[in-house]
């Protein structure tokens, strides 16, 4: 694994599908563009019970953009898998299910040395919150029980991922996204982005960008939701330290 100057680099995405795509379709150009020169990814399914299955399917899709990919679940020593990988993929599924994979195999930490070391972390959906401080700005059912709900912690933010905007003329009585995710500022002083599907986060030397085809909400406590639109940098929006505080 080449080290690269203890700079993470992430790519967050929001959704591994969108309507009218195949699976990654619409993030190819980004994915490929992010991880370079890496050939062999470790791939993490723990998301999804079949993970064999879903290891399968990842691993075509990847070969199609002329990269190895090697599941962790198929290797005895899966730490090594990680240390000697050039990237990592966290795929998508149920965030609970997820985390507690993590925590049984006591990946946590070898993602972060990884994560530190400079090796890419590609993230979709699920994996893309479990690079976050916490689970709590998941939308899964939690149907098994992680020990705890501290995630990697590769940003300081939290991502909610499939962000879906109220709508006016639907007859649905149960909360939006955005009630929720305003609940959780009730408990937490966090920021959450709000990511709609089509949009994903690149975190690269220090900065955090916008890309993909739709606009991401960004949530804070006390303050008005922010829209940013793709090709934007977010880094000084998603500076925790400085924006938490009081109203502006």
């Amino acid at each position: 694994m080449t080290k690269r100057n203890g700079s993470r680099r992430l790519l967050l995405i929001s959704s591994s599908t969108v309507y009218g795509s195949s699976y990654l379709d619409h993030a190819e150009s980004e994915i490929q563009d992010f991880l370079g020169g890496s050939s062999q990814i470790a791939f993490i399914p723990f998301a999804l019970r079949d993970r064999g299955a879903y290891a399968a399917k990842v691993q075509t899709r990847m070969q199609a953009m002329g990269y190895s990919l090697v599941s962790v679940h198929d290797v005895s020593n899966q730490k090594r898998l990680l240390e000697d990988s050039d990237a990592v993929f966290i795929g998508g599924g149920n965030t609970f299910r997820l985390l507690k994979g993590l925590y049984d195999s006591d990946l946590l930490a070898t993602i972060r040395a990884t994560a530190d070391a400079g090796a890419p972390y590609l993230g979709s959906s699920a994996g893309s919150i479990v690079a976050c401080p916490s689970l709590g700005t998941t939308k899964d059912m939690p149907v098994v029980q992680p020990p705890s709900f501290e995630a990697l912690g590769l940003v300081d933010f939290q991502i909610s991922p499939h962000y879906l905007d109220p709508d006016p003329s639907s007859h649905h009585m149960g909360e939006t996204q955005e009630e929720r995710i305003l609940q959780f500022l009730e408990e937490n002083d966090a920021l959450v982005v709000g990511l709609r599907e089509g949009s994903m986060l690149r975190v690269e030397g220090g900065a955090i960008s916008l890309k993909g085809s739709a606009a991401a909400r960004i949530f804070r406590r006390n303050h008005q939701p922010l829209e940013v639109e793709p090709g934007n940098s977010l880094g000084a929006l998603l500076d925790v330290r400085s924006q938490l505080g009081a109203p502006a």
